[in-house]
């Protein structure tokens, strides 16, 4: 339940706070004072686009903030949960637009990305606009309504899944299909390229160590000079390399050691530098004995890299990834081989999983036809009482031809007859803009009776065409609605106003400079002050007062003043 909304610097609202109640509650005003405002503020919060348009002119930014008790609403708490997001039984929800049209949006005070709040959002508040008949004439929203009218989630997931199983099912068969018609040649260049490769014998690492002899052996003459200079330094330079040089150190201290003991730490140090010099000297002698070891073998060794760098041009490869080339190959070649039987085996797996399917699509077909004959027989009642006494709603389930669907094998047209006697017709084929509104109505209104969804709903100016003994008939049904939990109703309708529980005036003021809208809960007399405007219009009349308290006394709620809405400072 929206508990709480603040809005700063929003369009002509400087800035207002609204704190709202269980059960119904009318915003009224006159045209263009602002009311659609307030919906737009509350679209904002909950994730709705956004650009610099919204700023109040002269203001840096805009701000938007709604409180929700999440109390008894479980979807709302399990997805605060998984997105790991405490709460202490609320949720809220801020929105800022910057005067350079970037926003932010927070939820319990941390940033979070604009999807996650239309999330959340989804789970917290159901908004009707005066257009939403439009959404009606569309087949994928008549199915959507018929789905969450019957809770149908745990049929539609096995549907889906299993659709969309058999897709990858038969992609992967019309590759072997498309495979079969050259897999002959396809089969003969296979072999042959795997023969070649398995030929190289390419080894792991193999290309890395011929790369880096060969190198070594294009430099031989180079290293080996520099190699023998250092030999020549360290250990064969005829007594005046650095082994012999240290050894005569060595023994020039040796005699002397007795007379002064201090002088046997360096002894130590001097002797074993004479160790590594002679293992460096050995390793170096043997160093040059390998470079003259094989005088052919880099002929060997580039004839072995012009065979690699051969095959890796062929197949567009580093020649690293020969043997990477070689196992994909192999692969290929054994599906080839063996694709009779895996096509024999896809095409059973395909069988079985249409058989699930059919079975899973028909199982939401007749879950389909029950929730269709439940909802259409609640809309036909409602119809009746918003003034189209003989009107008839009927929701035709039928089969839906072509492949497996994700959404089923059903196609859902929503029929509608306005008067006796004319048979049922596509909703979207209704002429009357007013009988198609409150055909929009009776939809939203059964729907929400029956939803298990958010219970705070908001309704803009959904009543718009109806009127007299029809839009009290509006009212009422809106009234039980916010018995269910929470509805807010922008209305024109004196009629619909009356029936809340809860009446905020929405009013617009100017200067002459600048324009702001003012927020006002009323009391019980000055309910009676505003549906007598609504009434009468400029002149507010005794007759359009007395008729104001005849509406207000004709609810079977008491009215309330428990709604409180007051200027921010």
């Amino acid at each position: 339940m929206l508990t709480q909304l603040q809005i700063r610097d929003f369009a002509i609202i400087e800035s207002a706070e609204l704190e709202l109640s269980q059960g119904l509650t009318a915003l009224t005003g006159e045209t263009g004072a602002g009311k659609s405002i307030l919906v737009d503020a509350v679209m904002l919060a909950i994730g709705a686009r956004a650009d610099a348009g919204v700023v109040r002119h002269g203001s840096e930014r805009a701000e938007i903030s709604a409180v929700f008790d999440l109390r008894g609403n479980t979807a709302a708490q399990a997805w605060l949960r998984e997105q790991e997001l405490e709460h202490e039984g609320e949720v809220i929800l801020r929105r800022t637009v910057g005067s350079d049209g970037r926003s932010r949006a927070y939820i319990n005070g941390q940033t979070q990305p604009l999807q996650h709040v239309r999330a959340l959002g989804e789970l917290l508040i159901d908004i009707h606009g005066q257009q939403e008949f439009l959404t009606l004439t569309r087949r994928e929203a008549q199915r959507g309504l018929v789905d969450a009218h019957g809770s149908h989630e745990a049929l539609l997931a096995p549907v889906g899944q299993l659709a969309r199983e058999l897709r990858r099912l038969e992609r992967e068969l019309a590759i072997l299909r498309g495979a079969a018609n050259d897999r002959d040649a396809r089969l003969d260049l296979l072999r042959y390229h795997v023969q070649e490769l398995k030929a190289l014998s390419l080894e792991a690492g193999e290309v890395e160590r011929l790369l880096a002899e060969a190198q070594r052996l294009a430099h031989r003459g180079k290293l080996a000079q520099a190699a023998q200079t250092a030999l020549d330094a360290l250990y064969e330079g005829e007594g005046l390399d650095a082994h012999a040089l240290i050894g005569r150190g060595a023994a020039a201290l040796r005699p002397v050691a007795d007379l002064d003991p201090t002088l046997a730490p360096v002894i130590a140090l001097v002797e074993e530098a004479l160790i590594p010099l002679k293992e460096a000297g050995r390793a170096l002698a043997d160093y040059l004995e390998s470079l003259e070891a094989d005088p052919t073998r880099q002929e060997v060794v580039q004839s072995r890299i012009a065979s690699i760098e051969q095959l890796a041009r062929k197949h567009r490869v580093e020649p690293q990834t020969l043997d990477a080339v070689l196992a994909q190959l192999e692969r290929e070649l054994e599906s080839l081989e063996h694709a009779d039987t895996t096509a024999a085996a896809l095409e059973q797996q395909q069988a079985r999983q249409r058989t699930d399917y059919d079975r899973a699509a028909a199982k939401l077909t007749a879950a389909r036809q029950q929730a269709a004959a439940a909802l259409a027989a609640s809309v036909t009642a409602l119809m009746r009482g918003l003034g189209m006494p003989g009107g008839v709603f009927e929701i035709a389930v039928r089969p839906m031809e072509g492949a497996p669907d994700p959404s089923g094998r059903d196609e859902i047209d929503f029929l509608v007859s306005a008067n006796p006697g004319q048979p049922p017709k596509p909703i979207a084929k209704v002429a009357s803009g007013g009988e198609l509104s409150r055909i929009s109505l009776a939809v939203q209104v059964a729907a929400a009776h029956q939803s298990s969804g958010p219970s705070c709903m908001i309704f803009d100016e959904v009543d718009a065409g109806v009127g007299g003994a029809v839009a009290e008939m509006v009212g009422r049904e809106l009234a039980a609605l916010g018995r269910r939990g929470q509805a807010l109703c922008v209305t024109h309708l004196p009629q619909v106003a009356s029936q809340a529980d809860h009446h905020i005036r929405v009013a617009k003021f100017s200067d002459g400079k600048t324009s702001r809208t003012r927020l006002a809960v009323l009391t019980t007399e000055e309910r009676v002050e505003e549906l007598a405007r609504m009434l009468a219009g400029v002149e507010v009349t005794d007759t359009a007062r007395s008729h104001a308290r005849e509406l207000l006394e004709r609810r079977h709620v008491a009215p309330k003043t428990t709604t409180s809405a007051r200027k921010r400072r």
